[in-house]
């Protein structure tokens, strides 16, 4: 049998169970990504219209929100809202005479990863309502509809051309921001792979087998999102 590095790292792959071990890591990245860009997604709409149409204490609160998420590295917000979260929902549990609570890994991945993703969805929200022209929206109002039914039939399918390039770049964002959660010891792909790395010492080879999975993700992603823009903006006139 004629030996090869290429064969070697496949064989690394496939023994003792790595390579499948992977893919359920991957699988467990794309469920952390998907679950914190929706929860993300319905912050950032509602804190994009608190911004634009909430009362001075409310855009304020919003304002102290979206920065501090925005000046302040993300794995220490991670650390931050993973520790003081729990600690703070299970010293509220401990003073209601309730026992505390062990967080699900990937659920608390969601909520930590969900929070961070929420303050720039609703910069970039906020921004592409503000893009659609005021004129549709007066129209709206002028045929009688209610502020409800003019967010649901004119200001989100107006301003999802504009918000889509920025809610595509958060997607994938949150795609590798999951790779962070390895410091909390989740058994996303990142802690897969440093477990199949430390146990091989094939670091090349798994460290690259982890970078091909995110890479072959994020050209996945690409191609849906240049679908979903090209849906979006069927019928608009390009400049």
């Amino acid at each position: 049998m004629i030996w090869s590095p290429a064969a070697a790292s496949v064989e690394l792959l496939t023994a003792g169970g790595w390579g499948s071990a992977m893919l359920v890591g991957l699988a467990r990245s794309l469920t952390i990504a998907l679950g914190a860009f929706a929860l993300g997604l319905v912050i950032g709409i509602a804190g994009a219209l608190g911004k634009l149409a909430g009362g001075a204490v409310t855009r304020q609160a919003l304002d102290l929100y979206t920065t501090i998420v925005r000046s302040v590295p993300e794995l220490v917000l991670i650390l931050i809202v993973y520790f003081a979260g729990a600690d703070l929902i299970n010293g509220v549990l401990t003073a209601l005479g309730q026992a505390k609570i062990d967080f699900n890994g990937a659920f608390a991945g969601i909520i930590v990863l969900g929070v961070v993703q929420g303050a720039y969805s609703t910069e970039v929200i906020r921004g592409a309502i503000l893009s659609i022209p005021y004129g549709q929206i007066e129209a709206a109002h002028a045929y009688g509809m209610s502020s409800w039914l003019t967010l649901r039939r004119i200001t989100l399918p107006a301003m999802l051309p504009f918000a889509l390039p920025g809610l595509s770049n958060l997607w994938l964002i949150a795609m590798k921001d999951t790779a962070l959660l390895a410091v909390l010891g989740f058994g996303e792909l990142t802690q897969v792979t440093r477990q199949a790395a430390g146990t091989t010492k094939a670091y090349f080879t798994f460290f690259i087998a982890a970078g091909c999975m995110y890479l072959l993700a994020t050209m996945l992603s690409n191609l849906l999102s240049r679908r979903l823009e090209a849906w979006a903006t069927k019928g608009v006139a390009h400049v």
